[in-house]
């Protein structure tokens, strides 16, 4: 009879009819194999009606087992305090229950009871027992009972050595699974993968490959997992080289050219944009006949990862036009994509469609929420978000100080952190950084240097080179070089690059040529192949008209083939972005442009306006200079929007490097001149224009 007509001639609980002993058995045996609780519990109720549990030991064993398979440990529990006469099959299922369901003290403790008993582990106990040792990270305890598997014989059991290989890769000991392995007299793939993914959990991406090699010249042929787990591991550590040649073992194992198994093709396309291949990873992309959801997602992260917002946007397009649902994974995506650009329209769609879908609450799309609206300018919106979270882990606060901070808002940011610190979350390395910069973007001089000397004496943790570079950064900013540089001589840590690009920056600020020729030498040694240190170290000897220093140092650059980053500025207009160069004509409205720019000049000339044509860094006459401030992209970028929005909208300017002197000055007129809020997002904060006052302050 089949099991579901048999459970269907199940009689009712208060019925009188009774199961003979082997009948139960048979039933909850077939019950263990499909872990029906349901059935379970209504046999449970017929045998217990019938007084048939009580005396029948074999019966309560079974419905004990039965409940422990199906996870239901507290009826197991009670049926297991009550045998008298436990044997190994009946400790083994309830060992095996807790272990697998979460609960691994209580598998331990059950293990050590079994043994108080009498009654002898075996080659279904030590796996169960190993696992809950890994689980715990019990590490002496995890050793004593692999010595005792050892002394028992039963290391030879494949089951028992895997468990015991996953239990050392769980405490991170490489070194005891590969021993463990090497022993081994018999290995199934489970072995190998074991292997494979043990060595790949612990950073040991080389040991990885070397198992697979192992692996291939042994005859053993990989699944699903292996390919997994190497697919991971070539993009942990970048190696591309060796992600083709998985990619290849892929299509060989799996078909014509195009791998049947999905979940395969989209690790492969994880590890291609992992491996910066983007272009590899989008025509594999593009090849899939079906595109699931993790194929979507794998291929947008990888867009996001490397920067290309538009990318990122214009697949998203794709994808809600298309058959695939985003999901939480999507947004955060989608979300970080709009904190590059300042896409604030599209970041508000993107809040729309998670209240919609109900992913409001939870923390991960909310702190990805409050970082949006701080980095497209809506300052209010990310606070809103953030007041309304119902859970506020580290991640939440840290990105609100990190909001207020490049807003200017440095005392807010402050402010926040205290109030963090009287709830239960713990400080890291990455809020001290987010406080200290935002004290930096403020001038907070005292309040910085409060927090810094704090996060050792306090909080217990080592400043690291970020700190450090937070503090430079804050004292220079303010003017004070020569402490700032005392703070670099007297660290414990070696200086980083940024640590000296923070004093190089605040040099060029306050025009000392002195500790900027250490500090750009010292980065010259760093990174020999950075371009921004000459860059900054040219702008500082231009300022001083210092010609011919300029002339070397770009010839320096010239010689090692460095590339500076080209300057650019975009708005977004009715959901298009509206890209602008330094000196561009090729946008349709270039005309219209460059007249505007001409009648913005005539107008800031009345008001007052004089050019300073130190921003321009060339050598050249004076009205050369002031025609080149003109072609300044952010100047282009403002004139097209006074072009193509209503008096009194909200202009949002974004641009890839730091707003020269001069232009930051201009626009702080333009605000006044025509009555307009001008939001402005360079590389290093937002600066909020209003009534010829910018929310800066002097500070960027």
């Amino acid at each position: 009879m089949s099991l579901l007509k048999t459970t269907a001639l199940l009689p009712k609980p208060c019925s009188t009819t009774t199961l003979s002993s082997l009948q139960c058995g048979i039933l909850l045996q077939s019950l263990s194999n499909s872990k029906s609780l349901t059935q379970a519990q209504q046999l449970h109720a017929q045998v217990t009606t019938g007084g048939t549990l009580r005396h029948n030991t074999y019966l309560a064993t079974k419905l004990a087992a039965c409940y422990a398979a199906c996870g239901h440990m507290l009826h197991a529990q009670l049926i297991f305090d009550q045998i008298v006469l436990k044997n190994s099959f009946l400790w083994n299922s309830m060992i095996r229950g807790y272990a697998c369901n979460h609960s691994p003290t209580k598998s331990l403790v059950l293990y050590r009871d079994m043994l108080r008993f009498g009654q002898k582990p075996d080659n279904f106990t030590y796996p169960f027992v190993l696992k809950a040792c890994g689980d715990l990270l019990f590490r002496r305890i995890g050793r004593k009972v692999h010595a005792l598997v050892v002394v028992g014989g039963l290391e030879k059991d494949v089951y028992v050595g895997n468990s015991i290989l996953s239990m050392y890769f769980k405490f991170g000991d490489v070194a005891a699974a590969q021993v463990v392995f090497d022993k081994m007299p018999m290995r199934d793939l489970t072995s190998w993968n074991t292997m494979v993914s043990g060595c790949v959990k612990n950073g040991e991406a080389e040991g990885a490959f070397e198992i697979f090699g192992e692996m291939r010249r042994v005859g053993v042929v990989g699944d699903g997992t292996t390919l997994l787990a190497l697919l991971s591991a070539c993009g942990d550590v970048m190696d591309l080289k060796m992600g083709k040649e998985i990619h290849g073992y892929v299509v060989r194992n799996g078909g014509n050219g195009r791998v049947h198994n999905g979940f395969l093709v989209n690790s492969v396309i994880d590890m291609y944009c992992n491996c910066e291949s983007i272009s590899c990873a989008r025509k594999l992309f593009e090849r899939l006949i079906v595109k699931d959801i993790v194929s979507w997602n794998s291929l947008i992260s990888g867009y996001e990862k490397r920067g290309d917002a538009f990318e990122v946007l214009e697949l998203f397009g794709r994808m809600v036009e298309g058959s695939a649902v985003p999901d939480e994974v999507t947004v955060i995506s989608v979300l970080g994509a709009c904190n590059q650009i300042s896409a604030l329209r599209l970041g508000t769609s993107v809040h729309s469609y998670v209240v919609k879908r109900g992913y409001g609450v939870n923390v991960a799309v909310g702190t990805a929420l409050i970082g949006m609206y701080a980095n497209c300018g809506s300052l209010i919106c990310a606070c809103c978000v953030f007041d309304e979270m119902p859970e506020k882990n580290l991640a939440v606060w840290t990105v609100m100080i990190t909001g207020f901070g490049i807003h200017g808002r440095g005392r807010e940011a402050v402010s926040i952190f205290y109030e963090m610190l009287g709830t239960n979350v713990t400080p890291d390395e990455g809020i001290f950084t987010a406080v200290l910069s935002a004290c930096s973007h403020s001038g907070l001089v005292d309040e910085g240097k409060e927090i810094f000397y704090k996060i050792t004496r306090v909080y217990n943790v080592d400043p690291g080179p970020t700190h450090y570079s937070c503090l430079v950064d804050l004292l220079g900013r303010a003017g004070y070089l020569d402490e700032a540089y005392a703070v670099i001589e007297s660290m414990k840590l070696e200086p980083n690059e940024d640590v000296w690009t923070a004093l190089l920056s605040a040099c060029r600020l306050h025009r000392n040529v002195k500790l900027a020729e250490i500090s750009a030498h010292k980065l010259f040694e760093l990174n020999p192949d950075g371009a921004s240190g000459y860059v900054c170290l040219s702008n500082i000897y231009a300022a001083e008209r210092r010609w011919k220093d300029v002339e070397n140092v770009r010839a320096l650059v010239k010689k090692s083939r460095l590339k500076k980053a080209p300057s650019y500025s975009f708005v977004e207009l009715k959901k298009m972005f509206h890209q602008f160069f330094v000196g561009d004509t090729y946008h349709q409205q270039s005309d219209d442009i460059y007249a505007k720019l001409k009648d913005m000049s005539e107008q800031l000339k009345k008001a007052g306006y004089k050019p300073d044509t130190t921003s321009v860094l060339h050598d050249v006459e004076e009205e050369i200079k002031e025609k080149m401030l003109w072609d300044h992209s952010e100047r282009l970028a403002l004139a097209f929007a006074l072009i193509n929005t209503a008096p009194g909208t909200t202009i949002r300017i974004t641009k890839n490097l730091r707003v020269c002197g001069d232009c930051h000055t201009v626009i702080k007129m333009i605000s006044k001149l025509t009555n307009r809020e001008i939001i402005m997002r360079d590389i290093s904060r937002f600066h909020h224009f209003r009534d010829g006052i910018c929310s800066c302050g002097g500070y960027w």
